[in-house]
């Protein structure tokens, strides 16, 4: 029966299990009325599950909607439905919307859906002040209540007959926005609104215009009066009187400016006149201004002033502008159509002017610190005019020109520049210096200074080198030349080479004579012979008016085998070196005699030995048997061979040989050596 029981119940969860299947096949998301709502109307958001069951059970749903990955809304039921309700949309809901149900542990999601809210809420513009002053100004407030940032608003600034004036805001985290508009001159009725923008998808929408403002401005003073006594066309050298005036409504901070042609003439300040007056001069043609200002408000009154010449201005002539000195200097001061006039002649400096004298005319003896500007002055009526400077140029002659070397020496290295100064001790500037190389004409130099400095960088060999320089001024003495300069010049040591006799091998002791030549290169030329050893020994040194050099070693010896080379220069300061020769020293004739003699000596003396030793035996021996001499002799050659196999190339001499047989193996032992020594010298690379 348990079992029975128990089978039933196994069934039974089975059944139970299969009935609680289900799968998810899509989540759709929809608005309504549509994707488009117009703002203040109301909105639906609905959300909806398309769930597929193995059975009919209640299966509970987790529905969220999600604005711009924001949660929004969240529902709980039993249903595949959901909506989320605006009663009043506004533009704060546009955006994406989508949606998520999530059932024991599964989740599906919508697609996305995008909502447009068109139109804004109406802006609100709120002004600080009602009334303001000209200058000052308005403060103004626009808001755009339940709108979301980032928003832009456009202030507008609206008078009559005008074109109105806008400000551009542009608000990151805030929904409303505060600006400042200046009251300007002119400015009476002034009326302000402002409108809000906003981007949705590229797009922009524009919102209505806010309510407006009406903001009236009173003006802290009238416009300015300008008066002018006793005309604006007026003669110089009389009195002419400015005026300028206004009324203010209260005195605070006023100020009153009179400018002609920008420049400030006078001012006064809490005050509502300002007096001026001058003798009039023909520089006091042109516009005067007359302005106000208190803090930013200003105003002003212009009048235009032609005053007429009462005379022209002078004019200074010179007997002479550029003259010798010691020469006699006439300067006179004129006016055309016009005599009854004061004159003055002066000489003009840092200070104004040195007067000369009060006269028409002046004459002096020129000097060479008479140099300079002079001017003339002439008075009728108070009113002075200048004439136009005269520059005066006073010339002391030239002296005779020194040309001579920037270096100091007369010399130049061949392919360098040669450069050449040519200075006076006296002379006015300005100086025209002229270089001649040979009778040519080199260049032509105008300087201020009493030194010219040329260039010469055409250097060749056979250049005979013979400079000179003139120089001149405007005196009349015309140009003085220069004495003539001889150039030497120094040609650079080139294609240097080093010999000597004999050459190659030298015998020990004997004399060997080392010959340095170059083929190009100006006297004198210092010579210079090494010997390249770990530190390069200097073993001869000359300076000689010639391009070569000997110098004989009169000893050679062993220590003196080696590398040779020399080195060459002269006062181009550029040295030149040879290529290396290799001297061998080797032994000479009779030091080979002597070491053959001594080698000689001892084998001679060896062999005489040896013949003496094999006489002596053979007489004293009792009748030997031949067998044993074979014997003997076997043995001794066994020996020898056993000897040849065991040293190679030495031979060891037997304890009993004949004389034969000493002789061929010397004979054998200097072939061997000959031969050893010819293979050497076949193998060796120089042996040709």
């Amino acid at each position: 029966m348990y079992l029975a029981l128990l089978v039933i119940f196994l069934q039974c969860s089975e059944i139970c299990t299969q009935e609680r299947v289900f799968t998810f096949n899509a989540v759709h998301i929809k608005v309504q009325p549509s994707v488009k709502v117009k703002n203040g109307a109301p909105m639906s958001i609905i959300c909806h599950a398309d769930i597929s069951k193995s059975t009919d059970f209640n299966l509970q749903h987790n529905i969220t909607v999600f604005k711009d990955e924001k949660l929004v809304f969240m529902s709980v039921s039993g249903k595949g439905d959901a909506r989320y309700e605006v009663p009043m949309a506004r533009s704060s809901h546009t955006g994406d919307y989508r949606c998520v149900v999530e059932a024991n542990g599964k989740k599906r999601y919508s697609d996305s859906l995008h909502v447009w809210v068109t139109g804004m809420t109406k802006p609100i513009l709120i002004a600080e002040k009602k009334e303001v002053f000209e200058g000052e100004v308005v403060k103004l407030r626009c808001e755009l209540p339940e709108e979301v940032p980032p928003l832009h608003f456009i202030f507008r600034k609206m008078k009559m007959n005008s074109k109105p004036k806008e400000k551009l805001t542009y608000e990151l985290q805030r929904n409303f926005s505060v600006i400042e508009f200046p009251i300007e001159e002119g400015d009476n009725i002034l009326q302000f609104d402002c409108l809000g923008k906003r981007n949705v998808k590229f797009e922009f929408e524009t919102s209505e215009p806010s309510n407006r403002t009406l903001i009236t401005v009173k003006e802290p003073f009238i416009k300015p009066t300008l008066r002018i006594k006793p005309s604006s066309n007026i003669t110089e050298g009389k009195e002419i009187q400015f005026e300028c005036s206004t009324v203010v409504a209260k005195m605070r901070d006023i100020e009153i400016m009179l400018l002609r042609n920008k420049t400030i003439l006078s001012s006064v300040r809490d005050q509502t006149t300002l007096k001026y007056s001058a003798v009039a001069t023909l520089e006091d043609s042109g516009e005067y201004l007359c302005k106000v200002e208190e803090g930013k408000a200003s105003k002003i009154a212009t009048r235009n002033v032609v005053v007429t010449e009462l005379f022209p201005k002078p004019v200074l002539t010179a007997s002479m502008n550029k003259l010798d000195e010691n020469k006699e200097l006439t300067l006179s001061c004129s006016i055309k159509d016009f005599q009854n006039a004061s004159f003055s002649i002066l000489r003009r400096n840092s200070n104004g002017g040195i007067l000369l004298r009060n006269s028409r005319n002046f004459t002096t003896r020129a000097k060479v610190n008479d140099t300079g500007l002079y001017i003339c002055k002439a008075e009728v009526n108070r009113i002075v005019k200048e004439s136009k400077p005269v520059m005066i140029q006073v010339y002391a002659p030239v002296s005779m020109p020194n040309i001579s070397v920037f270096s100091g020496l007369p010399e130049v290295v061949l392919g360098k520049p040669l450069k050449l100064t040519c200075c006076l001790k006296m002379g006015t500037p300005p100086i025209t210096f002229t270089f001649y190389k040979g009778n040519k004409a080199k260049k032509e130099i105008v300087t201020n200074n009493t030194c010219a400095v040329f260039l010469d960088e055409d250097i060749k060999q056979n250049d005979k080198g013979q400079y000179k320089c003139g120089a001149r001024n405007h005196h009349s003495s015309g140009m003085k030349t220069s004495k003539i300069l001889n150039i030497t010049v120094i040609v650079p040591i080139r294609n240097i080479s080093l010999g000597s006799v004999p050459y190659g091998e030298v015998e020990d002791g004997g004399e060997t004579a080392f010959l340095c030549s170059v083929k190009e290169g100006s006297w004198p030329i210092l010579f210079r012979i090494f010997r390249k050893t770990d530190r390069d020994v200097l073993l001869f040194e000359r300076s000689e008016h010639a391009d070569r050099v000997m110098w004989q070693k009169k000893e050679m010896s062993r220590q003196d085998t080696g590398t040779y080379y020399c080195i060459a220069s002269n006062r181009a300061n550029v040295s030149a070196k040879s290529h290396p020769i290799t001297i061998n020293v080797i032994l000479a004739s009779w030091q080979k005699g002597v070491i053959t003699a001594f080698v000689l000596i001892p084998i001679a003396g060896v062999v005489i030995l040896a013949v003496w030793w094999f006489w002596c035996k053979k007489k004293n021996a009792k009748g030997p048997s031949m067998e044993m001499s074979r014997s003997a002799l076997a043995t001794n050659s066994t020996s020898e061979k056993l000897s040849r196999q065991h040293d190679g190339d030495y031979y060891s001499a037997p304890v009993q040989k004949g004389t034969e047989t000493v002789y061929s193996e010397i004979r054998k032992a200097n072939n061997d050596s000959v031969e050893n020594r010819h293979s050497r010298i076949q193998g060796h690379p120089d042996a040709t």
